[in-house]
């Protein structure tokens, strides 16, 4: 199946087609029908199925077709309610991309911030609001926001809101929320709460149940370095003197990091760009091209702009920082070892890291092997190297051209004792 099978009107059709989609997710594939039929819908899903996508796109149809955007002053149509900032940032930049050819307006609010920036968003009239549940009601509360007028409501990630105690508040939330209205559930777990609040929520639901993505493909070689952060970027830069990477796709979790890695490459003389939601979509097309065709040898890539990347014969796939999401290290390392193909990913860990990893470990119920001899050894406190490691060993091909036994990426040919030059954030770095 692909998207054009599922009966959307143009202006998304196009926008997808932008972001370079062609076949929907199961849960995409699924839902997308059922809510065009304005069905309620219960999802057991996790972040990394395509969910986000699975909601937003039939939601930005239907209130285009019902004429949101003409007369009168914009009022709230959307809510979608998620735990994390994070979270609604990513939402919103899905439905800025869904959304690219509509009249349609939304706005993210979220605490931790100054609220002037939002409010005056709200005064100008949105029709869609995504929103964590605290600053919702700060604003509600002080009279910014009113629901009276909500068409769709969406809680995503449920079991995720019970774990961080915002369940009262979602309680809340339901109560100034209109009778008539076409409500989705998202939850990875139904645990009994869940379910209950589930059912006070929804009406005659359909259910859509995907199973995450949690194995990797057997194609692809697996290696993890124990690094501390400020030694990251020193580390990708000798990886990269090794000719066997041709090309590379680096993974950052933030805008900012993936631009602070194209910086350090660029001043050592590699080719590199950078494509994350703060990039035009001109900007962002060019800088695939280019690396598709080589132009440039390294791609840094956000995980929300790296979605749609279709790569034939990309070889090394580089998680600079490891997720916090543990499918999305499937979903990343997937680019690689495609029909057939021989890949390899590289994760560097850091001390901040261990538990994201220890999730990752869990899902693909295997431990990623570790290649503990290299220039830029862990200091952090939370890793222990082996007793009979020696970190001061020669390497045993010398030269700085050998494999490591257990890996793909280069060896430092040191002799013993000596420390390797570090050319970058002697000094702890600010970020």
């Amino acid at each position: 199946m692909t998207f054009s099978e599922l009966e959307l009107i143009e202006p998304i059709q196009k926008a997808l087609k932008l972001q370079g989609y062609v076949k929907p997710t199961p849960i995409q594939a699924q839902a997308i029908p059922l809510l065009l039929q304005e069905k309620d819908l219960l999802g057991c899903a996790q972040t990394g199925t395509g969910k986000t996508a699975a909601f937003a796109i039939p939601i930005l149809q239907l209130l285009h077709l019902r004429g949101a955007q003409s007369k009168g002053s914009r009022k709230i149509k959307t809510l979608i309610v998620t735990p994390t900032r994070e979270l609604a940032i990513q939402i919103g930049e899905s439905f800025a991309d869904y959304g690219k050819f509509l009249h349609l307006n939304h706005t993210v609010i979220f605490g931790g911030v100054g609220q002037k920036a939002q409010t005056d968003a709200l005064h100008k009239g949105v029709d869609i609001l995504i929103a964590t549940p605290g600053r919702l009601l700060d604003l509600m509360n002080q009279g910014f926001i009113s629901l009276k007028d909500v068409e769709f409501f969406v809680l995503d990630e449920a079991d995720r809101m019970l774990d961080m105690g915002f369940i009262h508040d979602v309680k809340k939330l339901i109560a100034a929320l209109p009778k008539q209205r076409q409500s989705l559930f998202f939850s990875a777990t139904m645990p009994p709460a869940i379910t209950q609040l589930a059912n006070t929520i929804l009406k005659n639901p359909v259910r859509v149940e995907v199973t995450p993505v949690s194995s990797t493909a057997e194609t692809i070689n697996q290696f993890l370095y124990y690094v501390d952060r400020n030694n990251k970027y020193d580390l990708l830069l000798h990886l990269l003197e090794s000719k066997e990477i041709k090309t590379a796709l680096v993974f950052t979790r933030t805008k900012h990091g993936a631009d602070k890695v194209v910086k350090v490459l660029a001043k050592e003389g590699i080719k590199a760009a950078a494509i994350h939601g703060n990039k035009s979509q001109n900007a962002r097309q060019n800088a695939l091209e280019n690396f598709k065709n080589q132009s440039i040898r390294v791609l840094v890539a956000t995980d929300i702009a790296a979605r749609g990347i279709d790569i034939d014969e990309l070889a090394h796939v580089i998680n600079f920082e490891i997720p916090n999401i543990s499918e999305t290290y499937v979903h990343r390392i997937g680019r690689t070892g495609r029909a057939g193909a021989n890949g390899t990913a590289i994760s560097f860990c850091d001390a901040e890291e261990k538990d994201f990893l220890k999730d990752i470990h869990k899902l693909i119920n295997k431990d990623i092997p570790v290649i503990e001899d290299h220039p830029f050894p862990f200091q952090g406190t939370r890793y222990e190297k082996k007793p009979n490691d020696q970190r001061g060993r020669r390497n045993n091909h010398g030269g700085g051209d050998r494999k490591p036994k257990s890996g793909n990426a280069k060896g430092d040919g040191r002799q013993g004792g000596e420390k390797p030059k570090k050319k970058y954030f002697k000094q702890k770095e600010n970020r």
